[in-house]
């Protein structure tokens, strides 16, 4: 899908997709989890949040993956991470456990690709 936040689009263009989103999103219960991915580099932000309570009312399980880790400090990534969870705990769908990659380093794949294996395995 393409970022519902931020495209090179024209602004009509990523409402359209937004609205695509958000109507995709509905009635769809029977997703095993829907990965949520936040740029590491700015974290949650309202449009974000709008997406996780469309997935809170359509009872969709979601976790949210912080991508571009490889672009922020440790510290700052740690924040990142705790303020996602912090933010999580407050929507009945979310997974707690927020995640970390980077597609540059590879940091974080395996873990990201461990935790949808044993998702599908706990589904059989």
């Amino acid at each position: 899908m393409p970022g519902y936040g931020y495209a090179a689009a024209p602004k009509t263009k990523v409402a359209a997709w937004t609205a695509l989103i958000h109507a995709f999103l509905r009635g769809r219960s029977s997703l095993a989890r829907v990965y949520v991915l936040i740029d590491a580099r700015h974290g949650l932000k309202d449009v974000d949040l709008d997406v996780l309570k469309t997935l809170d009312s359509a009872a969709v399980s979601y976790q949210v993956v912080l991508t571009k880790a490889d672009q922020v400090k440790p510290a700052e990534l740690a924040t990142r991470t705790a303020e996602a969870e912090a933010a999580l705990a407050k929507h009945p769908a979310a997974f707690p456990q927020v995640l970390a990659t980077s597609s540059r380093s590879g940091a974080g794949i395996a873990e990201l690709r461990a935790a949808m294996a044993l998702l599908l395995e706990e589904r059989k």
